[in-house]
């Protein structure tokens, strides 16, 4: 007789680690800037510097074990009496089978490494070469996981402020549409057709009377009316210079912690309104939301005039009742790109020419109707100076904060936009 052996069942260690939890403690170093490297990232390595290497996140995932809480303690107290990965078999298994479940909820990405055969000429005639050994395994974090961190982010900043979720811009005016919230109105071409069934019986009554059949006329047409939900365009101005992780401070990680929590708040809480990111250094550059947890800063000088516009064009293509520009930065402006191309650079003091051409640009976005919100994470007198004639001209607002109220002030800014905005 066949006989069926039933036993406790012993969940593996890997499958109780909570994976929000671990993708919070990971924050940090998904969106590394560079700060660990005394001299930034270099142009020639900027591409290299956007893959992370897979041992990276086993160690990453070995010092968010260490903290705790994540497996049973008498386990970790077992496993971490060798914490070295490549003699601690039993260690290493664990975190591969955490990265697989990652992999799996969609969080990180695996790269398949390239294979290298030698040339024909070293390979004997009717014979396969062996294959070179196997670049460095990597790995790229999803928009799941960008939108996680995005989440998380804003979670904890609301939290801070006491809040626990924001409407949309409301203005002072009436529209029509499909939640009413105010009196109808009779029906004008282009309107919601959102019909007051009862309204427009009654002013067919009140012009044929009682008798049947009640016929309708345009001029009998109510429609109800909501209130009139303002949208807005955003261009978010990133300084990514070498001085953003100088002085002992990382400066940009706390920046691009912001720029994805008010990415997720757009997406989720501001449907109708558009959100884009442009790095500025030595010149500037447009990127997607999705790459810039993984963005990093460079060895390169403050070219503010450039970045703004870049930003002017991509507003200029945005039909929205609102339209402004934040600036996220810790600099003077320090370089300038000349008519033939070439960047000219400045550290030292505000050079009145490049500060001459930065204003003529803020200038413009005047013009433009573009509002400038400027969010300074450096007191020195010379950004202070410049930023306060950015504002008198352009009467936007500006912010002097640090790296961790920054996100405070930024999302309250965005969030409490009074109606003098748009009116």
């Amino acid at each position: 007789m066949k006989y069926t052996k039933y036993s406790r069942y012993a969940p593996e260690a890997a499958g109780d680690v909570d994976l929000n939890e671990l993708m919070s403690r990971l924050a940090d170093f998904f969106l590394q800037s560079g700060f660990d490297s005394p001299y930034g990232i270099s142009e020639m390595d900027r591409e290299e510097s956007q893959e992370q290497h897979m041992d990276q996140l086993r160690e990453a995932i070995l010092r968010a074990l260490q903290e705790g809480d994540l497996i049973p303690p008498e386990l970790l107290e077992q496993l971490l009496q060798n914490p070295d990965l490549s003699q601690n078999q039993e260690l290493r298994d664990l975190i591969d089978q955490i990265i697989e479940r990652l992999e799996q909820e969609g969080y990180v990405m695996q790269q398949q490494s390239a294979r290298v055969t030698p040339p024909p000429s070293e390979t004997p005639g009717g014979q396969i070469g062996p294959e070179a050994p196997t670049s460095e395994a990597r790995f790229e974090i999803t928009d799941k996981a960008v939108d996680f961190l995005g989440f998380k982010t804003l979670k904890d900043l609301l939290g801070s402020l006491g809040k626990s979720s924001f409407g949309r811009h409301d203005t002072r005016d009436l529209a029509t549409g499909v939640e009413s919230g105010g009196a109808s109105k009779s029906y004008e071409f282009g309107d919601t057709l959102n019909m007051d069934i009862s309204g427009t019986l009654f002013n067919a009554v009140q012009r044929n009377g009682t008798g049947l059949p009640l016929e309708l006329d345009y001029q009998d047409l109510m429609v109800h009316q909501c209130e009139y939900q303002s949208s807005c365009a955003t261009v978010l101005l990133l300084d990514c210079s070498h001085s953003m992780i100088l002085y002992g401070e990382d400066r940009f990680t706390p920046a691009k912690r912001v720029a994805l929590a008010l990415a997720h708040l757009i997406r989720t809480q501001y449907p109708g309104d558009s959100l884009h990111c442009v790095l500025f250094h030595d010149s500037a550059e447009e990127i997607p939301l999705g790459k810039l947890a993984r963005v990093q800063v460079g060895p390169y000088y403050t070219n503010t005039r450039e970045g703004l516009r870049l930003a002017q064009r991509i507003l200029a293509r945005q039909k929205k009742d609102m339209r402004q520009i934040v600036m996220i930065t810790d600099g003077k402006p320090s370089a300038l790109t000349l008519e033939d191309g070439r960047i000219y650079k400045n550290g030292f003091g505000l050079d009145p020419m490049v500060v001459a051409e930065t204003m003529e640009e803020v200038a413009k976005c005047k013009r433009a109707g573009i509002l400038i919100n400027t969010f300074m994470l450096a007191s020195d007198y010379h950004l202070v100076h410049f930023v306060q004639k950015i504002t008198e001209l352009c009467r936007g607002k500006a912010y002097f904060t640090t790296p961790y109220t920054l996100g405070q002030y930024l999302l309250m800014d965005y969030v409490s936009r009074k109606t003098r905005n748009i009116h």
